[in-house]
């Protein structure tokens, strides 16, 4: 009797886990929320401690380009003894093959660009991923053991997903930013602006994404919307870096491609400038979908471990997160203490070990 007892009591408490991981898992900020009333109180930051978040990781990157972009020209003109503005050199070459037909730029040009950066640097991730070669760079897996190697079937399955993203979904859109840059009125094809004027647009196209991503996202994980459109990308708890786009094409449009063109669209932005700045956008998801916290990259631990929680750090930069509180779990964890960029060879896992592995070195 106790037997048969005990096994109706773990039938009904499966069936009742079930429920509720089925529950946690369409409506998670609303689980977050929760939490956060209950736990959160005074770790909500002040808007000034804030507003200095955002001037600090808008600076902090557009310094950073600056200064690689010094670099590269100073190389490059050295290389090839151009004298002169190199870039507007370069841009008039280009377009004496092409023509200066703005639709080719806009939208073939766009579609080629950033097919290519996508599959270009998230082919050498996956070929790590499938590979699990050089072996010395799984230390630095974020979750290590995970997709060690990738699983074929599924990664078949997201490659055809994001090329339909990007070629069925993303040239109509292309099209559409076309449309919407002629009527709002784009500076001339032949002239590059100038470099500090392409600063203060990355400021903005920084910003733009943050305020349009972040907010998407949180609609996203809505309970209906989760279910039928966000669920897709989440099926990746331990996300690969061509997961970037594996997504719903509603999600495509809404929280992936429509943020990026926020900015370009509000400041009227050159063409050169726009692709510059879907390039580093791309650059950036395939590093915060990567699985890997390299060495001199971003750190991708926030995003990292909203797929592993679904209710935690909905943001890119991880400003309005702070704003809003929906970082404080993520702000309790050793995953916070590695959010950082890592500036030698020494894995953040080592770095900064797990809790209990501290506690087991102390005592030993």
């Amino acid at each position: 009797m106790k037997r048969s007892h005990n096994r109706s009591r773990n039938k009904k408490t499966g069936k009742a886990d079930k429920n509720l991981d089925m529950a946690d898992f369409q409506s998670a900020t609303t689980v977050h929320d929760k939490k956060t009333h209950s736990t959160s109180g005074a770790q909500q930051p002040s808007l000034l401690s804030s507003l200095w978040s955002v001037l600090f990781v808008i600076s902090s990157a557009l310094i950073g380009f600056a200064a690689f972009r010094n670099t590269l020209t100073w190389h490059l003109q050295r290389f090839w003894g151009a004298s002169g503005d190199f870039w507007q050199a370069l841009w008039d070459r280009l377009l004496d093959v092409t023509g200066e037909d703005p639709f080719t730029f806009w939208v073939y040009g766009t579609t080629v660009l950033t097919v290519a950066v996508y599959w270009i640097f998230g082919g050498i991730y996956t070929i790590l991923d499938v590979t699990n070669k050089p072996a010395v760079l799984r230390r630095y897996k974020v979750q290590p053991g995970t997709n060690e190697p990738v699983d074929t079937k599924r990664l078949l399955q997201v490659i055809g997903w994001v090329l339909f993203n990007q070629i069925v979904v993303g040239m109509p859109i292309a099209y559409l930013s076309y449309v919407l840059m002629k009527w709002r009125g784009s500076p001339p094809l032949r002239e590059l602006p100038t470099f500090h004027w392409v600063l203060v647009e990355m400021a903005v196209h920084i910003l733009m994404e943050e305020i349009g991503f972040y907010y998407s996202h949180r609609v996203l994980h809505s309970r209906y919307l989760y279910r039928f459109i966000h669920k897709r990308h989440h099926e990746w708890t331990a996300p690969i870096a061509v997961t970037a786009m594996y997504c719903h094409p509603l999600e495509s449009i809404f929280s992936n491609l429509l943020p990026i063109f926020l900015g370009v669209f509000i400041m009227g932005s050159h063409v050169a400038t726009a692709w510059l700045w879907f390039s580093l956008a791309i650059l950036s998801t395939l590093n915060a979908h990567s699985g890997y916290h390299l060495p001199f990259f971003p750190s991708p631990e926030a995003h990292d471990f909203h797929h592993l929680k679904f209710n935690q750090c909905f943001g890119v930069l991880g400003v309005l997160d702070r704003i809003h509180g929906t970082d404080t779990l993520f702000r309790n964890t050793r995953a916070y203490t590695r959010h950082v960029m890592m500036l030698s060879l020494i894995p953040p896992r080592e770095a900064f070990p797990d809790e209990s592995k501290c506690s087991s070195k102390q005592r030993n």
